[in-house]
């Protein structure tokens, strides 16, 4: 069951819908139903109870309130709680807790419950979840058995994940830039749609499915992500992320996004949507060629030079030639739209590349030489030596001075393509935060224990990701109060998290939580992840 939000523009009214997934067994694949149970109340955000009309429900004035607050211990019991307490306390602050109370209500303490579970215990499978649950306390309380956790994820809908989507979307910093990329998760399964041979980026000989993720710059932390086939390249991938934004509701979007996701089309998408980006763009494209020809013999002046990230920079105002097909008018807008490429030389990338292409360059030559010629290589034999073979000299080769001059041109040079006015340097560094998602994808599969994928259904394949990628939202937050914290020096998360899971609590019926002993290192690690340590 889940609770969505519908805003209505002409009445200025948010109705609140309760939304309850079933499977259908004619059609044979998941449907939902949809009740009228309130209006969002604009100033308060609490729901006003309707009889389904739209009309106040008559509610017995004597029906005894619920009270809120934890529901009360029956039994007498003692388990860790350092840890758990951490999560909780982060749920709060960024508010996943509040956010899946009102996308999930029935279901929002299993997934809570089973996020802890991959962040805790990251190397375990999820059937041992019933002894980490007798161990630890945490926000379900109970064990969750494999049968049950299959039905919950199976259960969590697109309606509910959309929600969950939008609502963290508005906690994020308005003005900041937000970064897309994807990764590939290889699985064993036979029986998911999905589950392609691709280009594997960690050359896994498995098909896979591909994710991807976007995570806002400023708060280091994701708030969407999306399945994708195995077998589609990052370039198909922009338009239909352009959809998805106008679906969710996402204004004033920016991104950054890597050279794999360039396309002309792609970018008069972006143009044509009016959203901000900033993308790296090959400098073998003709035109970025042409713009580093104009500052070719400018760019390594010390008036240019960045002494903070050791390179020269320049921008260029140029045009871009918008092209916007009108299916229904059946024609195309052509015009010329303002862009900024910005245009780095990084010396120590000239050095690297000349010596990697002249070791491949004397490599071949040999090949050449000794008459072993692979086929694969005949273009590069073409393109850069000039071969003769006679019966008193043997084979001849000489190297093309011109072709190997005009090839190392534009060595050291990159290039990012801009439309919002800023200089080389700003664009620099909202491209190269852009890591932060990469390190992301490795908290994925690495911590979140979803490198191989065992489910069989595709349900439970999108239910069991979106609770990965809850629990990614946590140990993002941890991740970046690590770093500003420094303490990446002491601890890697799994060791903080550890040292903080030994902290007990008591729980007695009748009696206040108790919390064991907390040592003034463990309250220091808490300060340092802005948490107040538990008491």
């Amino acid at each position: 069951m889940a609770i969505i939000n519908q805003y209505d523009k002409r009445s200025g009214i948010t109705y609140v819908y309760e939304s309850i997934s079933y499977w259908d067994k004619e059609k044979q694949q998941p449907r939902a139903k949809r009740k009228l149970i309130g209006k969002r109340d604009p100033e308060t955000g609490e729901i006003v109870p309707t009889d389904g009309r739209g009309k106040r429900s008559n509610r017995s004035e004597s029906a005894e309130p619920v009270k809120p607050g934890p529901v009360p211990v029956d039994t007498t019991d003692r388990r860790f709680y350092g840890a758990t307490y951490l999560l909780d306390e982060i749920g709060k602050a960024i508010g996943i807790s509040q956010d899946l109370k009102q996308c999930f209500p029935a279901t929002y303490r299993q997934i809570q419950s089973i996020a802890y579970y991959l962040i805790l215990e990251s190397d375990s499978p999820l059937f041992r979840f019933e002894k980490w649950s007798s161990l630890h306390k945490h926000p379900f309380g109970k064990n969750i058995p494999s049968q049950r956790s299959s039905e919950l994820f199976a259960g969590i809908t697109e309606e509910g994940k959309n929600e969950f989507f939008r609502l963290q979307e508005r906690r994020r910093h308005e003005d900041e830039y937000w970064a897309y990329d994807t990764t590939s998760i290889s699985s064993y399964s036979q029986e998911l749609r999905q589950v392609q041979y691709g280009k594997n980026k960690e050359n896994d000989n498995l098909p896979q499915i591909n994710l991807a993720l976007v995570f806002g710059q400023k708060s280091g932390l994701p708030f969407y992500f999306r399945k994708l086939a195995g077998n589609i390249p990052d370039v198909s991938t922009v338009k239909n992320l352009l959809a998805d934004f106008e679906v969710l509701g996402f204004n004033k979007v920016k991104l950054v996004i890597d050279r794999g996701f360039y396309s002309e089309a792609n970018i008069n998408g972006l143009l044509k949507e009016r959203i901000k980006f900033i993308v790296a763009v090959q400098t073998g494209l003709s035109y970025v060629r042409k713009e580093i020809d104009k500052v070719y013999d400018t760019i390594r002046s010390y008036e240019n030079l960045d002494e903070q990230h050791g390179l020269y920079r320049t921008t260029v105002l140029t045009e871009w030639n918008y092209q916007q097909e009108r299916p229904n008018k059946k024609d195309t807008i052509e015009e010329k739209r303002r862009i900024y490429l910005h245009i780095y030389f990084n010396i120590d990338k000239y050095a690297d590349d000349e010596t990697a292409f002249d070791s491949k360059l004397l490599a071949m030559r040999r090949e050449l030489q000794s008459g072993r010629r692979v086929p694969e290589h005949e273009n590069f034999y073409k393109k850069y030596f000039e071969i003769k073979e006679t019966p008193v000299r043997g084979v001849q080769v000489t190297v093309k001075e011109d072709a190997v001059r005009k090839n190392k041109r534009y060595y050291g040079y990159f290039a990012l393509l801009c439309n919002e006015k800023m200089d080389a340097v700003t664009a620099l560094q909202f491209y190269r935060n852009k890591d932060l998602i990469e390190k992301s994808f490795g908290n994925i599969k690495e911590r979140l224990n979803l490198r191989r994928l065992l489910v069989s259904s595709e349900r439970s394949l999108d239910g069991k990701l979106f609770v990965a990628f809850v629990a990614l939202v946590y140990t993002s937050y941890i991740k970046n109060h690590m770093q500003e914290a420094g303490l990446f020096q002491k601890y890697t998360i799994q060791s903080l998290l550890d040292k903080l899971d030994v902290i007990e609590c008591f729980e007695n019926p009748g009696h206040d939580l108790r919390i064991g002993e907390v040592l003034s290192k463990q309250k220091q690690l808490y300060e340092a992840l802005e948490i107040s340590p538990p008491a």
